[in-house]
């Protein structure tokens, strides 16, 4: 049986886009860079605040106040996460059905760990124990690598059979290939049903009712 959910964060779970379009934009102010639409960050998330950063500075990692930014990018959005991001509609709802079904629920994300584990403990501690963020520095590489998808297995004591990965963008495709699970993909995130198709995705859900369906169909 499928009993264990993999999660990815933003754009799944949370409606975390204004919260980053402020903290890209606090730090294009502060070095020069140019100031971003929400639609703008929108199509520059999902692979963690390093390419976020390269992808919102003219010139990347070689524009010269990169470094400048990538110091002050984690405090701010730390101290600011919480303002204005909310759980999708219909989320908690659906996180307390699974619960009550006694599935085993993770959360992974290119995120910092440390904004991981505070949204969570904020949003969704009472049905999710284990939520793992961006962790390169103790060698667990980011999606689309498996690595965070394994130590989240790990943690709950799960196996790739037991496993479905829930997510809103390409990189969750690739991640839940890598690690040989099938992929559930959702369209009220940061990526649009063709965008999704187009990259690989096999089950597209339009809303958290469809989803629990599609879950326990596989």
């Amino acid at each position: 049986m499928r009993d264990t959910l993999i999660f990815d964060l933003d754009g799944t779970l949370l409606d975390t886009l204004d919260d980053l379009t402020a903290a890209v934009n606090y730090c294009m102010q502060r070095c020069g860079g140019p100031v971003h639409s929400r639609e703008e960050v929108r199509v520059k998330v999902g692979n963690g605040i390093y390419i976020l950063m390269e992808k919102a500075l003219p010139g990347g990692r070689e524009h010269p106040a990169y470094q400048e930014c990538m110091q002050a990018f984690p405090p701010y959005y730390k101290e600011h996460m919480m303002d204005q991001t909310v759980p999708f509609q219909g989320i908690p709802e659906l996180l307390e059905r699974l619960k009550k079904e006694r599935y085993r629920l993770a959360i992974v994300s290119n995120k910092f760990d440390a904004a991981v584990k505070g949204l969570n403990e904020q949003f969704f501690g009472e049905w999710i124990s284990t939520a793992i963020g961006e962790m390169e520095d103790r060698g667990i590489r980011k999606k689309p690598a498996p690595d965070t998808v394994f130590q989240a297995m790990k943690e709950l004591g799960a196996q790739p059979e037991n496993c479905i990965y829930i997510g809103d963008s390409d990189t969750d495709i690739q991640t839940a290939v890598h690690a040989g699970i099938p992929c559930i993909c959702v369209t009220w995130g940061f990526r649009d049903a063709a965008f999704l198709r187009e990259n690989g995705a096999e089950r597209i859900v339009n809303t958290p009712d469809e989803l629990y369906e599609v879950i326990h169909s596989i």
